[in-house]
């Protein structure tokens, strides 16, 4: 086949993969008599075979052209980007933005340029962007405009600025960030002269917004090579500038309880939590939880001790989450983590009342995240399991306790309503009616309804004293029963 051929197939496929409420945008702008390209990550991600976020055309018209031809849009910037809403479903659809051909000027407050003029054609508006992997533009037929070599570096798996990398950074330093993010997101490499000139301008990114510096670390945790990203922000002197307290876990040593150094353990921990695709605030926690181990240790070599590091890393943990502009309820749940991740019962030992407090300490909600936190902890050490036996039982203690106990008041009559219907006092007979009932409730719980109950009171009234008795006994042998069965399946369940 012709090579030409070949390659306009494989763009045509690409062009089938676009949704027809942005088709339907772009060929308006065309039918209208304008340019317009898609542009930037949405290229990007069709290429990567990644579904876009976002789709963004960019076309000659200005931006009251945009609007005379989509009288429902919206213009509420200085950046000439026109929403236009779709009636789509697709959250990512709602609005496709579509925006002026620009050039931009200076960048004196490091985010915004001081000048946005309009530019004459497309090669001008792709020559402000930030990595060639996001200069790329896509035409009605589907063919890649490409003149800063974004194909190349994808296919080289490459982040790369468009231009020197000074410049571009100086512009706006968040895009250092947004560098290592990419990289982790696609499992890409930094270019040497970019990744060369994130070290030399890191301090920059002092002058971004606390909440920008967040999004991007957020989206460094929550990609698969979070541990990754994390590393790429040591070497690059982006940690030091952002969290510098991890840099001090840097080469600490730990005990003979553990394989590796504090800040390793800690990427240990994460590497763990993000293999298991733990949320937000699991990997917050594990990156975090032994922050404090520098600020506590006393001693050296394998008897080294880290007395009360829990209480200092929680601290520390609340400290630097307030700092970056994280939500106060995500503060709380982490730091809550990070103060008791040492949680501790001595189960050969233990009360099932001491295990119910320890319940209520944790939270009932939070004990399945603590116990993910305990096992990535436990990775995180080097130690070969993440869930020993004693860790596992702990689990089926702490289930078990919280297991409603088989007792009559799980019935929907109580002894009032026995003692006015058969018209009696206070009296053993009230008890044995109502195990009699809890007796049938076992076998069959759809039978606890008030209605019935209350039938059941009547007609069970009626037997004697003895028939009440056994019924009563055998009431009591089911609840040993059904007991047994319980604490037979939660033993089955955690494997103890």
């Amino acid at each position: 086949m012709n090579p030409e051929k070949q390659k306009l197939k494989k763009e045509n496929k690409i062009l089938s993969k676009i949704p027809k409420e942005v088709k339907e945008v772009w060929f308006k702008l065309i039918e209208n008599g304008f340019e317009a390209y898609l542009v930037g990550g949405c290229v990007r991600d069709l290429i990567l075979k990644r579904k876009p976020k976002d789709w963004d055309i960019t076309t000659n018209a200005k931006p009251e052209e945009i609007q005379k031809i989509f009288p429902n849009s919206f213009y509420e910037n200085r950046f000439f980007t026109v929403g236009v809403k779709t009636n789509s479903k697709d959250p990512t659809l709602k609005v496709i933005e579509i925006t002026t051909f620009r050039e931009e000027g200076q960048y004196s407050d490091y985010r915004h340029p001081d000048e946005v003029r309009f530019a004459e054609k497309l090669e001008d508006d792709l020559k402000r962007r930030d990595f060639t992997i996001n200069a790329l533009a896509m035409d009605i037929n589907g063919k890649i405009i490409d003149i800063y070599g974004g194909l190349n570096d994808i296919k080289l798996r490459v982040i790369r600025t468009v231009g020197k990398p000074e410049d571009r950074f100086k512009e706006d330093p968040l895009r250092m960030m947004r560098a290592i993010r990419f990289a982790c997101q696609f499992d890409f490499e930094i270019d040497e002269e970019t990744f060369n000139a994130i070290k030399e301008n890191s301090n920059f990114i002092q002058f971004i917004a606390k909440e920008r510096i967040r999004d991007e670390f957020i989206k460094i945790l929550m990609s698969k090579n979070a541990v990754k990203g994390i590393e790429l922000m040591r070497e690059s002197g982006l940690l030091l500038e952002i969290i510098p307290e991890l840099i001090q876990c840097y080469g600490v040593e730990q005990n003979k309880h553990h394989k590796y150094d504090v800040y390793t353990h800690l990427l240990k921990s994460l590497e763990y939590a993000v293999k298991k695709n733990y949320s937000l605030e699991i990997r917050l926690a594990a990156l975090f939880h032994d922050i404090g181990k520098p600020l506590t240790k006393q001693g050296e070599g394998p008897d080294c001790t880290f007395y009360n590091h829990e209480f200092v890393s929680a601290k520390m943990t609340k400290n630097i989450l307030t700092r970056l502009r994280f939500p106060k309820n995500i503060v709380d749940k982490v730091v809550h983590l990070v103060k008791n991740h040492m949680f501790y019962l001595e189960i050969d030992k233990v009360t099932m009342s001491a295990v119910r407090r320890l319940a209520r300490r944790l939270g009932l909600e939070h004990l399945e995240d603590f116990f993910k936190l305990r096992e990535a902890d436990r990775i995180g050490s080097g130690v070969p399991k993440a869930v020993p036996y004693r860790l596992r039982y702990l689990k089926y203690l702490i289930h078990k306790a919280q297991v409603e106990p088989i007792t009559p008041k799980m019935l929907k009559v109580n002894g009032n309503d026995v003692m006015q219907i058969l018209k009696i006092p206070s009296s053993p007979k009230v008890g044995w009616v109502l195990k009699a009932l809890l007796n049938e409730v076992i076998d069959d719980p759809k039978k606890n309804e008030r209605e019935y109950l209350l039938k059941r009171i009547e007609e069970l009234g009626k037997l004697s004293d003895e028939e009440l008795q056994k019924l009563a006994l055998t009431g009591e042998e089911k609840i040993k029963e059904k007991e047994k069965e319980i604490d037979k399946e939660l033993r089955e369940k955690f494997k103890v």
